[in-house]
C-alpha cells in the first residue's frame, strides 16, 4: 500500500480534456495526461483492500492494487510487468474499457472509485516511452501452425498468447489493415490508429504473420486452412447488426450505425471509400441506440458539423446513481455520459421509432416516434412497455444511424458451410471450459462465441481460448489460467 492516508488526501480526478469548441474540428484524441503529481496522488487512493474486489470486477483479472502500489512509488518497469502478465493490450483498454473494474472498487462504496483506467493507460504509455515494451519472441517454435480468422482484440489476444507459446500464427483480416472493431469501429477521438500500428508491429517483430484482404471463405478457402493448419480460432466478432424493420426502411438516409463510423475512420486514415459516402453535415441525426455505438455516432456527427443530433432510447432513463437493486460491487445500469453527449447531444429516452418519413425524391426527411410507458418487475428491471396514447409525433431527420447492437456473427459463408453448430442466440457454440466447436481442431472466442460484448471481455476469452488451443496441440499449456495471473512461462 503506497499510501495508508492516500484515500483521506485526495479525491478522484480525471485528466483534463481538450476544449469541445477545439476537438469537435479533428479526430484526434483529446484526454491529456496527468501531470506527474496527479498521477501520483491518484495511485496513492488504492487501499491494497484484503479482498480487492476490482480483480472480480475486471474480466481480465488485472492485480490492480499491485500495479497502484508500484505506480505511486514510481517503479515504472514493475508496474508495467504486473499489468501485462494478465492484459496483452493496455493501451486499448486503458482508453475505451468501461472499466468495470472501478464499480467493483472497494472504495467506491461510499467515495467515488480509483481512476484505475486511467493509471493502466499512463503504465502503458509511459513502459513504451522508457523502452520497457520489447518484442518477446519464444525460445523455442514447436513446429504447429494456428490460423486465426479475424484481428479484432479477441484474434490479437489469441495470436499473441499461442505465439508466445512458440506455435507459428498466421492472423486472416477480410479488411485492408487488422485491429479489426479497434481500427474500423473505434473512432480515432477515442482511439487513434498509431496505437493500434504500434502493437501490430510490435507482434510482427515477434513473428506473428498477418494477412489482409484475407477473407476467408471467400478469396481464402476454410478447407485449405483446415488442411494447412492445425488448429483454427475463429475470432471474427459479432458482425450483424440489429435492423429495424419499419416503414420506410429503404428510404435514402437510414444506414447502420458502423457503416457511417467505418467510413469516417477511413477518411482519417486517408483511405478511399468505395461505398455510398455517409455524411452527417447540415442533416438533422437521430441516432436510434442508447449504447457505445450510439454515443460514437454522436461525436462523429457532431465532427460533420450536423445541424442537429438526437439520440433515442427504447428503455427507460436509468438512476443517477445505484439503486438497492444494483448494490455494490454488482456492475451498475446507471445513467452515463460520455464525452460525445458532452459535445452536443439531445437525449431521450423510452421512444419508439414508428416509421421511416420520406419525400417524393425517396429521401428521408423525418420521424414518427411515441413515447413509451415502462412496468418494472419488483426488482427493479424493466419488463413491459406499452405506448403512451396521444404521444406519437413526426420529427425532422434527414439521417437515421441504427445503433441498436449486434445479433451475432455472419453465419453465412464457412461457418453453415462446415456446418459449425450454432447456440440459441446464432453465435458460435463453444463453452468457457474448452472454447472448442463441433470440429475438434477449429476453436472460437470474443463476441464471436459469446456475443456482443466488452473489448476487456474479447482480450479475455482470446487469452483463454489460447490457452485450450495450447492445451489442444501439446497436451499441456505454458499458457497460465486466467485465476493464476501469470503470463507464458516462456514469453
Amino acid at each position: 500500500m503506497g499510501k495508508p492516508t492516500g484515500f483521506f488526501e485526495f479525491t478522484r480526478e480525471l485528466p483534463g480534456k481538450r476544449p469541445v469548441s477545439e476537438r469537435k474540428n479533428d479526430y484526434n484524441e483529446f484526454v491529456q495526461l496527468y501531470a506527474p503529481e496527479k498521477l501520483n496522488q491518484q495511485a496513492a487512493r488504492c487501499m491494497n483492500c484484503g479482498i480487492p474486489f476490482c480483480h472480480h470486477g475486471c474480466p481480465l483479472g488485472n492485480v490492480i492494487p499491485e500495479f497502484n502500489d508500484a505506480v505511486y512509488r514510481k517503479q515504472w518497469q514493475e508496474a508495467y510487468e504486473i499489468l501485462s502478465s494478465t492484459n496483452n493490450f493496455p493501451e486499448f483498454t486503458g482508453r475505451i474499457c468501461p472499466a468495470p473494474c472501478e464499480t467493483s472498487c472497494v472504495l467506491g462504496i461510499n467515495q467515488p472509485a480509483v481512476t484505475i483506467e486511467e493509471i493502466e493507460k499512463h503504465i502503458i504509455e509511459i513502459a513504451f516511452e522508457k523502452g520497457f515494451v520489447k518484442a518477446k519472441k519464444p525460445n523455442i517454435r514447436t513446429g504447429k501452425k494456428v490460423a486465426v480468422v479475424g484481428s479484432g482484440p479477441a484474434g490479437l489476444a489469441a495470436a499473441a498468447q499461442l505465439n508466445y507459446a512458440g506455435h507459428s500464427i498466421t492472423v486472416f483480416e477480410r479488411d485492408d489493415a487488422p485491429g479489426g472493431l479497434l481500427r474500423y469501429g473505434i473512432p480515432d477521438f477515442k482511439l487513434e490508429k498509431w496505437v493500434v500500428d504500434r502493437r501490430i508491429k510490435l507482434m510482427e517483430e515477434e513473428g506473428v504473420v498477418f494477412k489482409c484482404n484475407a477473407n476467408v471463405g471467400v478469396n481464402i478457402g476454410i478447407n485449405d486452412l483446415l488442411r494447412e493448419f492445425h488448429a483454427i480460432v475463429l475470432a471474427g466478432g459479432s458482425t450483424i447488426p440489429r435492423d429495424l424493420n419499419i416503414p420506410g426502411r429503404d428510404l435514402k438516409g437510414v444506414h447502420f450505425a458502423m457503416d457511417f463510423l467505418k467510413q469516417q475512420n477511413k477518411r482519417v486514415s486517408n483511405k478511399k471509400v468505395t461505398e455510398e459516402d455517409i455524411f452527417a453535415t447540415e442533416k438533422n441525426v437521430v441516432v436510434i441506440g442508447g449504447g457505445d455505438t450510439g454515443s460514437d455516432c454522436v461525436g462523429t456527427s457532431n465532427r460533420h458539423h450536423a445541424k442537429s443530433v438526437t439520440q433515442f432510447e427504447l428503455l427507460p432513463k436509468p438512476p443517477q446513481s445505484r439503486t438497492a437493486f444494483m448494490p455494490w460491487p454488482t456492475y451498475p445500469m446507471v445513467l452515463k455520459t460520455s464525452s460525445s453527449h458532452e459535445e452536443g447531444c439531445d437525449r431521450d429516452w423510452a421512444v419508439a421509432t414508428k416509421e421511416f418519413v420520406g419525400d417524393a425524391n425517396g429521401d428521408l426527411k423525418g420521424l414518427k416516434i411515441v413515447t413509451l410507458e415502462w412496468k418494472f418487475t419488483e426488482d427493479g428491471k424493466p419488463a413491459q412497455f406499452a405506448e403512451v396514447p396521444g404521444s406519437e409525433k413526426e420529427i425532422p431527420c434527414e439521417l437515421a444511424l441504427l445503433a441498436m447492437g449486434f445479433v451475432h456473427p455472419q453465419q453465412e459463408g464457412f461457418i453453415n458451410e462446415l456446418e459449425i453448430e450454432l447456440d440459441g442466440r446464432g453465435n458460435v457454440r463453444a463453452t468457457e471450459k474448452d472454447y472448442q466447436t463441433n470440429i475438434s481442431k477449429i476453436f472460437t472466442a470474443g463476441d464471436m462465441r459469446r456475443g456482443q460484448s466488452l473489448v476487456v471481455w474479447a482480450i479475455s476469452e482470446g487469452r483463454e481460448c489460447a490457452r485450450k488451443v495450447d492445451e489442444y496441440l501439446a497436451g499441456s499449456s505454458l499458457l497460465e489460467c486466467r485465476d493464476e495471473n501469470l503470463i507464458a512461462v516462456n514469453s
